[in-house]
């Protein structure tokens, strides 16, 4: 016979463990949509494949386009934008995430596999990380803003979107590392691999969030998510389109390729 106080130990764990994991999402909802964010995660084995490539090799792409499905709902029809592993111009959050964080790692690698590493670095390099995935996120918020861009969904691809600068920040100090013999991502090499993945990211960018900022208008478009901008406001965010895409994301992938082991811990740690 099972013992009666284990099971109710067992029992009052299973109701506490229930009520966390409620309030956790009650609470969670309040700031963001779970529900809309799993669409983001769903992704496959071959869409991470092509995906990585169209990051990297952006430039003969066709089309641009995102793939939706026929929705059905109150009496009428409107379009739903396809899932990431059914489109692979569907934007995902699996991919910056999972870059995110290897970028974290293996920056501070190749600073053990140059005797620079120091503990203080991981926290280092994954603040700076975060500090520029954070001043991104608040400068998307702020443009959207400005721009009057007011749909939940149109924010969580923006944010997933600025994520895959990550992928040719890992190609570069990889690459850079190897040329370079340890030297670090400076050299001809370095520059010459950052400049490829600086321009492979905005052009990527460029026709990939044309249809997040400057959705077709058009009064053939059988989009529900479609909707009118006055033409100041189109040209607002064709302006910050380029901006973002080009001068904001060189100066943010600098940052995160520039070697950046601070003096000050390596002179604590000798």
């Amino acid at each position: 016979m099972a013992d009666p106080t284990a099971q109710m130990g067992l029992h009052m764990g299973k109701s506490a463990f229930d009520a966390g994991q409620q309030y956790l999402e009650s609470n969670m909802n309040r700031w963001v949509n779970v529900a809309s964010l799993k669409h983001y995660f769903n992704v496959s084995n071959s869409y991470v494949v092509s995906k990585l490539r169209l990051v990297l090799f952006p430039w003969w792409h066709r089309p641009w386009s995102r793939t939706q499905h026929l929705s059905h709902n109150g009496g009428q029809d409107f379009g739903v934008y396809a899932p990431p592993r059914e489109d692979i111009n569907s934007p995902d959050m699996y991919i910056p995430l999972m870059a995110l964080v290897t970028y974290i790692l293996f920056s501070t690698l190749l600073a053990g596999l140059r005797r620079t590493f120091h503990p203080e670095l991981f926290g280092l390099t994954a603040t700076t990380a975060l500090v520029v995935v954070f001043l991104e996120i608040a400068i998307i918020r702020l443009a959207m803003y400005l721009l009057s861009i007011n749909n939940e969904s149109q924010l969580l691809d923006l944010v997933a979107y600025s994520g895959y600068k990550f992928v040719g920040v890992i190609l570069t100090l990889l690459l850079s590392e190897i040329a370079n013999r340890g030297g670090g991502s400076g050299g001809w090499v370095g520059w010459g691999v950052f400049i490829y993945t600086f321009a492979a990211n905005g052009f990527f960018l460029l026709r990939s969030l044309k249809y997040v900022l400057l959705p077709d208008t058009s009064p053939n478009t059988n989009s529900g998510q479609a909707y009118t901008a006055s033409r100041s406001h189109r040209q607002r965010r064709t302006q910050f389109l380029f901006i973002y895409s080009f001068p904001l994301q060189f100066l943010f992938m600098w940052i995160l390729t520039r070697d950046s082991v601070p003096t000050a811990v390596l002179t604590g740690s000798k």
